[in-house]
């Protein structure tokens, strides 16, 4: 295993053909706006390159990949990961390529280390920093490239006002930007547009928060009973953690999302201030991620879980 730079990356692209690239479970705008604009890139520069079908996508972000999908008979050489820190968070159709992969390009500080060959850099607010400055490499960043490689960047910096967010990602968006994509398009899908059911759940989960740490922590939960009542859908609910963060006082929001029976995903958001490290708040729950954004999945009732997740944020936690 070796770590390169996102120049060494796209001269090792350059020789590869038959690239199949993977994306995360419960993809994100970060995984699949890199997966397509690399896809786009490589294709531009006469490369045969698809993107791994995943079953978990959102009406939100299948715009971007839906072009990009691989046929079923595909056999790549060449097996590329993109926004996936840790093997935990390849689903069951990539789990075949988990020890093929040649390059695996992150951004997250709790990366586990696996790919022939790593371009991994934990200061990019977004995997799109990283691909941006791979695709540029590889030639001209055209609309089809910059649009998804926008949409990556934009999604998980939360329009660009998240404390991940550095002057790096703005001369990144901007540089995308100057291709003419019509960028007001992808912000108005991922954060001025809000289903019925999505303000349902909403509403949901802010009328029955529980707080801790004297109101500086709360917990919201989505239980797949909220889920059928208001009939919501994997749209619905995508991204229902920034809520969090919106509220007064709040620096540590846990947000669990029921899977299965007993089954229970979290996604763990933390302030700037530091009082709470979500990477290593989750690190101990056999998760990871960054310092104010992580994530885990649990097994147990909700009491048992949130009683989990509590034990493992006051383990971390600063005053």
């Amino acid at each position: 295993m070796s770590s390169i730079t996102a120049k060494e990356a796209a001269a090792l692209l350059r020789q590869q053909d038959n690239i199949l690239i993977l994306t995360h479970r419960r993809p994100d705008g970060d995984t699949t706006g890199c997966a397509a604009g690399l896809c786009a890139s490589l294709r531009q520069i006469g490369k045969t390159a698809y993107v791994l079908y995943n079953p978990e996508i959102t009406d939100s972000n299948r715009v971007y990949v839906e072009p990009y999908w691989a046929p079923a008979e595909f056999q790549p050489d060449f097996v590329v990961s993109v926004d996936i820190a840790a093997r935990s968070l390849f689903f069951a159709d990539e789990e075949k390529y988990a020890d093929r992969i040649g390059l695996a390009v992150d951004h997250h500080p709790s990366f586990e280390g696996f790919g022939a060959a790593q371009c991994v850099d934990p200061t990019a607010a977004a995997c799109g920093e990283i691909l941006y400055e791979i695709c540029r490499e590889l030639g001209e960043v055209t609309q089809a490239v910059a649009l998804p490689l926008y949409a990556a960047v934009s999604t998980d910096t939360g329009c660009f006002v998240y404390a991940n967010t550095t002057a790096n990602t703005h001369r990144t968006a901007a540089a995308l930007l100057e291709t003419g994509i019509d960028y007001f398009a992808v912000n108005k899908r991922h954060f001025r547009t809000k289903s019925r059911k999505r303000i349902a759940l909403e509403t949901e989960l802010l009328g029955n928060m529980r707080f801790f740490h004297e109101g500086r922590g709360v917990f919201m939960s989505v239980s797949r009973a909220l889920l059928e009542r208001v009939g919501a859908t994997e749209n619905d609910a995508e991204d229902l953690s920034a809520l969090a963060g919106m509220i007064e006082g709040v620096d540590c929001g846990a947000v669990l999302r029921e899977l299965r029976p007993n089954e229970w995903k979290l996604s763990l958001r933390t302030g700037a201030n530091g009082r709470v490290n979500a990477t290593e708040a989750c690190r101990r729950l056999g998760g990871g991620g960054h310092a104010m954004a992580a994530g885990a999945t649990l097994e147990g009732t909700l009491p048992e879980v949130e009683a989990k997740v509590l034990e493992a944020i006051d383990a971390v936690k600063r005053g």
